[in-house]
């Protein structure tokens, strides 16, 4: 063996120590759950994680949340693709005191301590904290995160604090830029998991019952899951914090996951009326079936979607026209499948069964 590829498999060999990966048969005991189940599941995976200390995360953060340039990766400063007004650097800008932006950072809980009455492991569960510049933290204080519909305060970076766009809520939120807003749903997500029936006496808050998200913030969530996709950095903080914790976000590793447990309290459930039922089979002929839109849903503004009996969304093989959806079966392995279709208009969804045999 060369020195240059001694080299190379030893670097190699740092990597895979320095940042685990899913460990093979980590999710197996989730496979083809649904529902609670599959939260009851996870839960069970991710549970008793090796807790550290509040004081700790200083140190941890250096991990965790460096960027390439190893400056902090604060969400709420950051500008993905720009030059943000200002950068910490670690140890150096801990908080520490703070009279305006860019001060200091200090340590956020995005699920904020309020909502669990400060308890533990909660306190320094790191796949809620993160670090953050210390003013907007402040700011944030610990209102639900939301859709904005009038800001009272706006960041550098362009997060806000207003009152509620999202139907179901009026109060206060605060908004992260669009880049992050997949990253803070997959950190509430994680806790709804992690502390599954663990809650016992949590206060809660406008956007949780204990651990739980209400139905308008797990609606607003799993499209914020949706619409942001996780993202290297998310990956390797999930790899770091693995090593840290010995437990993993499932919503990193498997985002599907989010409608599998929540779609059916969003509106993804078995609410369409009973003549517009979906239980189609494909024409032998041409591997494709058809619904009709329900009363009332322009075909301009139906959304469309394919799920596997687990809650996994379907990339392709669904499309509307002509006030019908058309579902094309060819490639899908015999099952049960749900076709969803939303108005986009006031977000109403309904679900239908289509059987392939």
């Amino acid at each position: 063996m060369t020195k240059r590829l001694s080299l190379l498999v030893f670097c190699s060999l740092l990597l895979a120590k320095a940042f685990p990966q899913i460990p093979n048969g980590y999710y197996d005991a989730a496979a083809g759950l649904y529902g609670t189940a599959l939260q009851q599941a996870l839960h069970d995976i991710i549970d008793n994680h090796n807790s550290v200390s509040y004081s700790s995360l200083w140190t941890y953060f250096q991990q965790t949340d460096k960027k390439p340039n190893g400056k902090v990766w604060d969400m709420y400063s950051d500008v993905p693709g720009g030059t943000p007004a200002y950068e910490f650097t670690f140890v150096s800008d801990q908080c520490g005191s703070y009279n305006s932006e860019g001060d200091c950072y200090n340590r956020e809980h995005s699920f904020p301590a309020s909502w669990f009455d400060d308890g533990s492991p909660m306190y320094s569960d790191m796949f809620h904290l993160v670090p953050t510049d210390g003013y907007v933290n402040n700011k944030r204080s610990n209102y639900p995160f939301g859709k904005v519909a009038s800001a009272t305060w706006t960041s550098t970076n362009g997060c806000k604090v207003g009152t509620c766009a999202t139907a179901g809520y009026s109060g206060t939120v605060f908004e992260p830029i669009d880049a992050y807003k997949g990253d803070f749903a997959r950190n509430i997500l994680y806790m709804a998991t992690r502390y599954y029936k663990e809650d016992s006496g949590w206060p809660g808050s406008g956007m949780v019952n204990g651990s739980q998200p209400k139905p308008w913030a797990i609606t607003m969530l799993l499209q914020w899951n949706q619409a942001d996709p996780v993202s290297q950095k998310e990956t390797d903080r999930n790899n770091a914090i693995y090593a840290i914790q010995h437990n993993r976000n499932p919503f990193i590793d498997h985002p599907e996951y989010a409608n599998s447990i929540w779609a059916s309290n969003a509106g993804i459930g078995d609410q369409i009326p009973a003549q517009y039922m979906v239980h189609v089979y494909p024409n032998p002929a041409t591997d494709k079936c058809f619904v009709n839109l329900p009363d009332g849903v322009n075909s301009h503004y139906a959304q469309t979607a394919l799920y596997s009996s687990t809650g996994k969304q379907l990339q392709a093989g669904i499309s509307v026209a002509d006030e019908k959806v058309t579902i094309t079966t060819t490639g899908l392995v015999p099952g049960l499948y749900f076709v969803v279709i939303t108005d986009t208009r006031d977000n109403a969804a309904y679900r239908g069964k289509l059987l392939v045999r």
